[in-house]
C-alpha cells in the first residue's frame, strides 16, 4: 500500500532547519515534557505510563506506544528517543511508554495477593491505556518482552494498530532449554538481585555481545544497565515479569493483518528465534532487519533502528515530512518507505502538520479482510 501522496512546495521556498521548525512549532514545547498518569485495568491493575508529547495533536502526529523488556521500565525507550539521531522523529511524534506493573521508579513490591498478568493479559488490557489517552490507534514499539506484549496487543486489537515494530520479539513457547537455564537463576528475594539473576538479565539484554571486546562502549552500556537495575528497579516485581516471559504461549503472529518489523542484532541471545519467527510470516507484510556486530540495538546501533522505524513509519503515510538520515533534504519526497523511485512533491499549500497526517485509507484496509500489499 502506498503512502498518501502530496504535491510540492515552490521551488523559491526556502527550506527551514530543524532550529527554525522546532521554534516555530508549540507542540514541540509539549515534546520535550514527560506527562505521568496511572490508568486502572482490568487484569493487570494499575499501569503507570508516560507520555512524551502532546496527545492534543495526534491527527497530526505519528503515534507509538512502547513496552520494555526483562529488568527495565520505560528509561530503555526514553533514552533511545532523545538520541540525536531521533530528534527528528520525536519532534514529529508521540509516545506513550507502558511500565508493566510494578517496574515504574522505586515501585514497592506488589503485594502477594496481586496475580501477576500473564503476556497475553497484558497485551489485552493495553487497550485501557489509549482509551485513557483517548487515543485512535498506535504503531507498537516493543523490545523482547515488551514486544511479545505488543505483538498480542495487535492480534487482540487490530484496529487499534497501524503496525508493529518488534525488537528481539519471540514466537514461540518457552523452550526446555530456557527453563533449564532459568532454574538455575537465584533471586534473593525482596530487596536485593543475586548475581546469577543479574547474569541472567545482562544475557538476556544484551546476547553475545558479553563476549565481542571490538564494542567500545560495552562496558558503560552494560554499567548503567545494572546501575539502574539494582538502583530504581524493584528486583521482586523483575522477578513475576521473568516469570511470565517463561510462562509465555506460542505468539500466532503470523494472523496479524498490518505491516510488521522484526529487528534484531546478530549478537543478540534472541537472534535465531526472530529469523525463525520471520520464517513463519507473510513476506509481504513483513519485513527483517538484521544489525551486524550489534546484540543490544538500541544502545548500539540506534541510528540504524532510527532509520529504520522511520522508513516504516512512512510506509503507514507517517512522518512524510521528515528527511532520511543521511539524504540532502529536497523539495521532492518519496510516497513510499520502500519504493523510492518514484518522487512525490508537495504543495505550498500543505502545512507540515497536515503533510504528517496518517493515511488513513490504510487503517479501514487493515482491518478489514484483505491483507495490506507493501513491497518489501
Amino acid at each position: 500500500a502506498q503512502c498518501a501522496c502530496r504535491p510540492s512546495i515552490m521551488e523559491d521556498e526556502p527550506i527551514r532547519t530543524y532550529e527554525e521548525r522546532r521554534r516555530c512549532s508549540i507542540s514541540n514545547i509539549e515534546a520535550l515534557v514527560m506527562k505521568r498518569y496511572v490508568v486502572k485495568t482490568d487484569r493487570c491493575g494499575d499501569l503507570v505510563i508516560h507520555v512524551q508529547g502532546d496527545v492534543s495533536q495526534q491527527d497530526k502526529r505519528a503515534v507509538f506506544l512502547t513496552v520494555h523488556d526483562l529488568g527495565c521500565n520505560h528509561y530503555s525507550f526514553e533514552d533511545f528517543i532523545n538520541k540525536p539521531c531521533m530528534s527528528d522523529i520525536k519532534e514529529r511524534s508521540i509516545f506513550i511508554h507502558v511500565d508493566v506493573p510494578g517496574h515504574e521508579d522505586n515501585a514497592d513490591p506488589l503485594p502477594d495477593s496481586f496475580q501477576f498478568p500473564t503476556l497475553q493479559a497484558l497485551g489485552e488490557d493495553l487497550l485501557a491505556v489509549l482509551d485513557f489517552v483517548n487515543v485512535k490507534y498506535v504503531i507498537g514499539l516493543g523490545e523482547g518482552a515488551g514486544a511479545n506484549v505488543l505483538a498480542r496487543f495487535g492480534l487482540a486489537h487490530p484496529q487499534r494498530t497501524l503496525g508493529l515494530i518488534l525488537i528481539n520479539c519471540t514466537g514461540s513457547a518457552t523452550t526446555v532449554k530456557d527453563n533449564f537455564k532459568a532454574k538455575f537463576v537465584n533471586w534473593k528475594g525482596k530487596g536485593s538481585v543475586s548475581q546469577s539473576a543479574e547474569d541472567y538479565l545482562v544475557f538476556h539484554k544484551f546476547g553475545h555481545q558479553l563476549m565481542n571486546e571490538n564494542s567500545p562502549d560495552k562496558d558503560k552500556v552494560m554499567s548503567d544497565f545494572l546501575h539502574k537495575l539494582r538502583g530504581t528497579i524493584n528486583h521482586s516485581n523483575v522477578r513475576l515479569y521473568v516469570n511470565a516471559f517463561l510462562n509465555r504461549k506460542d505468539l500466532p503472529l503470523k494472523q496479524y493483518k498490518s505491516d510488521i518489523l522484526l529487528i534484531t542484532g546478530v549478537l543478540s541471545s534472541y537472534a535465531n528465534v526472530v529469523e525463525k519467527l520471520f520464517q513463519d510470516l507473510d513476506k509481504n507484510k513483513a519485513t527483517l532487519l538484521r544489525i551486524e556486530r550489534a546484540g543490544d540495538v538500541l544502545n548500539e546501533s540506534p541510528a540504524k533502528v532510527a532509520h529504520s522505524i522511520l522508513l516504516f513509519a512512512k510506509g503507514q503515510g507517517l512522518l512524510t515530512s521528515v528527511t532520511l538520515p543521511g539524504v540532502e533534504r529536497q523539495r521532492t519526497f518519496s510516497g513510499s518507505s520502500i519504493d523510492m523511485d518514484r518522487p512525490r512533491r508537495f504543495s505550498r499549500g500543505l502545512s507540515m502538520e497536515e503533510y504528517d497526517k496518517p493515511n488513513l485509507r490504510r487503517l479501514s484496509i487493515t482491518v478489514g479482510d484483505v491483507p495490506v500489499q507493501t513491497s518489501k
